[in-house]
């Protein structure tokens, strides 16, 4: 006699206890707009009472695994050079890549959302790789459920031990970045951060506090400020540094993009870079170049982070032992004309 497990929810088993039509469950499955809010909430809560995984696959013969990647933004370069490693990887391994953004509204129904992930596992999609965004644990719990792998680049919060996850080295790279602005005598050195929610951002800011810590220079809390990896961020964070009545020397950008920002505050107050005031960066994106003058910054191996999520990902789906669970590439100091001794 062979033994039968419970037998597996289909879409009228849905749609019976939610009290709705099969076409009504569908559509909800399907994203549709012409349901109410009220519906599909119901019926969510039962597919995931149930554990409804549509049988649904791809269809016609199509075998090749697909991928999404899901990005806060897409208007940095950072973002860019992290799809140009996924897509280099994915061409690789004979993988689709599919691009997403989140949704700016948390109600939404768009990526990461429980419906967009229900539609992901009905489509038979390979797996998930989350690029600096939060993933919650009702999220990260219903992709495994689903079959989807996970990995996350620069998680935003902390993770279970059991998520793959690709950084840098970012507390190192904080060392780097202030050591090399201590090396050059600068004492009043502030540091312009990301969101304190950051993961990357906190790691950057210890290195940078042990750094100063080590060398027995005091860190003014007025100069310790923590906003966003973004060019608005460093362009108010300095602004209000150099407001200080003992402003800065040296600032240490917690990334490319806020780097520049740092760069245009010190530009609209008359102050020559670096005679006046030296700047470092993190990332070492193509912008770090385009500057003037050229940005000293921390590399962090940004394109391939997207090598390795990628490569990581698809060990998961197919039952491979990954190379490393949790992979940190190693960063480097690159000095540039952005930062000079200090005066005496």
């Amino acid at each position: 006699m062979t033994a039968t497990g419970p037998p597996r929810a289909t879409l009228a088993h849905v749609a019976r206890l939610a009290g709705v039509s099969k076409a009504t469950a569908s559509k909800v499955l399907n994203r549709r707009p012409d349901v109410s809010a009220r519906t599909r909430e119901r019926v969510e809560q039962v597919i995931d009472e149930l554990g409804y995984v549509p049988s649904t696959g791809p269809r016609g013969g199509d075998t090749l695994e697909k991928v999404n990647v899901v990005f806060d933004t897409l208007v940095n370069v950072y973002s860019m050079q992290v799809l140009d490693g996924i897509i280099t990887a994915a061409d690789a391994h004979g993988v689709e890549v599919l691009v997403d953004k989140l949704d700016p509204d948390p109600e939404g129904d768009g990526p990461l959302s429980a419906t967009w992930i229900r539609r992901l596992g009905a489509h038979g999609r390979t797996g998930v790789i989350v690029v600096t965004s939060e993933l919650t644990a009702s999220q990260r719990a219903l992709m495994r459920r689903l079959g989807l792998s996970i990995v996350v680049i620069d998680p935003l919060n902390p993770l279970d031990d059991d998520v793959a996850s690709v950084g840098a080295t970012n507390f190192t790279g904080g060392v780097q970045a202030t050591q090399h602005l201590l090396d050059l005598g600068h004492r009043r050195i502030g540091f312009a951060g990301g969101l304190p929610a950051s993961m990357a951002s906190r790691e950057r800011l210890q290195g940078f506090l042990s750094a100063m810590s080590s060398a027995d220079v005091p860190v003014d809390p007025d100069l310790v400020l923590e906003q966003g990896f973004t060019f608005t961020a460093g362009l108010e964070m300095t602004r209000r540094m150099m407001a200080s009545p003992d402003p800065p020397t040296a600032v240490f950008a917690g990334s490319d993009a806020s780097a520049l920002g740092v760069l245009e505050a010190a530009r609209q107050r008359g102050l020559r870079i670096p005679e006046d005031l030296s700047v470092v960066g993190f990332d070492d994106t193509y912008a770090a170049v385009s500057t003037a003058p050229p940005l000293t910054t921390v590399r962090q191996p940004i394109i391939d982070m997207g090598r390795v999520a990628l490569r990581t990902l698809l060990q998961q789906a197919r039952g491979e032992q990954a190379d490393s669970h949790h992979v940190q590439l190693s960063t480097q100091l690159v000095v540039r004309e952005s930062t000079a001794p200090a005066e005496p």
